[in-house]
């Protein structure tokens, strides 16, 4: 389990499964889970600076699903910003490239070229919000408290 938890003996679970449990819940509860855990360590990294997160921008291919950027907002409370350009490591180089040469100015110049596609906004009832986020605690301990033997046997 990763940041914020660090923890190499935790392991992965499913939890909840029902006889009636469908492809499209295991699906779902996978992107209720990266919300959970970015919501974990989005506060953690709060936490640790003491500067608070106004808006969260997004990337990469997991951003192009709305059913996960407004469940992070929800969590986040707060704005998600979702580029028109989602795949940015490769255009992360060629402005690198480019402010390097000369094509670009400064890094504000680069950032101009930043246009918002999409903007996911809270909305999420705080009562419905909690309750996801206990229940995400819980799973994380359940998770975290597989194998106690492993870890009691190697502090040993």
């Amino acid at each position: 389990l990763g940041a914020p938890y660090w923890d190499p003996y935790a392991r992965g679970a499913i939890l909840g499964l029902t006889r009636g449990s469908t492809d499209a819940h295991v699906a779902r509860a996978t992107l209720d889970g990266i919300s959970c855990q970015v919501s974990d360590l989005l506060h953690a990294m709060e936490g640790d600076s003491g500067v608070p997160l106004k808006e969260l921008r997004v990337d990469g291919g997991a951003a192009a699903s709305d059913l996960l950027m407004q469940t992070q907002a929800d969590l986040l409370v707060r704005p998600v910003l979702r580029p028109k350009i989602l795949e940015t490591t490769a255009l992360g180089t060629v402005f690198m490239a480019g402010l390097s040469s000369g094509v670009f100015e400064s890094l504000e110049d680069i950032a101009s070229h930043w246009e918002l596609e999409h903007r996911f906004e809270p909305g999420m009832d705080e009562q419905e919000r909690c309750a996801l986020l206990a229940r995400w605690k819980r799973a994380v301990e359940r998770a975290r408290g597989w194998i106690e033997e492993e870890r009691d046997d190697e502090a040993t």
